[in-house]
């Protein structure tokens, strides 16, 4: 009897995942602003109901230890701090009757708030 060697693809989780709709979202928010020179940041910040919460912000500053991921024209940006937190977490556009906004789904969030705007 052989035994054959199986791999299978592990799932990305180095560094955040931005869906094409949230990248077409960015691209055209950027578009908007008229400038060429900003990044999506996205952040962990103590506060909220459950302890930690996202920000989401274009921003032009270089900060030492940033990890930057490109998706087409859009760069998405995350400080070391707030690195391990959101490793994995897949950020996605949603425009429905019922929701319009940025979602999150973040795989190292152990709960969070009813209001989805905290985690911890």
């Amino acid at each position: 009897m052989t035994v054959q060697d199986q791999t299978t693809a592990a799932p990305v989780t180095d560094g955040i995942v931005l869906t094409d709709e949230a990248a077409s979202k960015v691209a055209a928010l950027l578009e908007g602003e008229g400038r060429d020179d900003l990044a999506l940041r996205v952040a962990v910040q103590p506060g909220g109901c459950s302890g930690l919460r996202y920000q989401l912000f274009f921003d032009e500053r270089s900060l030492d230890g940033d990890i930057v991921k490109s998706y087409g024209s859009v760069n998405v940006v995350t400080d070391r701090m707030s690195a391990p937190y959101l490793s994995g977490a897949t950020i996605d556009f949603v425009d429905t009757i019922e929701k319009q906004g940025f979602t999150i789904d973040n795989p190292n969030a152990g709960g969070s708030c009813a209001c989805g705007d905290s985690f911890h």
